[in-house]
């Protein structure tokens, strides 16, 4: 399993509403599409109006790269940036827990 978590800090309530958009137009497209993408959760953060916190697994490195390579996320991650004032990510170990 390969696994991150993605903080994104957005510029003001504008750029939230535009960001959380372009989320609500990719994440159909990865949960229909991808079956190596096994969790593509998005968070909005209690008391930080202007944070989402992104949560990933996927089955392998190799889906997630093919996450990568496919054109709605390209697509997001090119358009994210006019709503960003930074992200931070950080690349998991295998999971443990319940459910795993």
């Amino acid at each position: 399993m390969f696994a991150l978590v993605a903080r994104f800090y957005l510029r003001d309530a504008p750029a939230a509403a535009g960001f959380d958009a372009l989320v609500a137009e990719t994440a159909p497209k990865i949960r229909d599409i991808e079956p190596g993408t096994l969790i593509y959760a998005v968070h909005k953060v209690k008391d930080a109006p202007l944070s989402r916190v992104f949560y990933e697994l996927y089955e392998s490195r190799e889906a997630f790269d093919q996450h990568e390579q496919n054109e709605h996320t390209k697509r997001f991650l090119a358009e994210r940036e006019q709503y960003l004032t930074g992200v931070r990510v950080e690349f998991l170990d295998a999971p443990t827990g319940k459910g795993f």
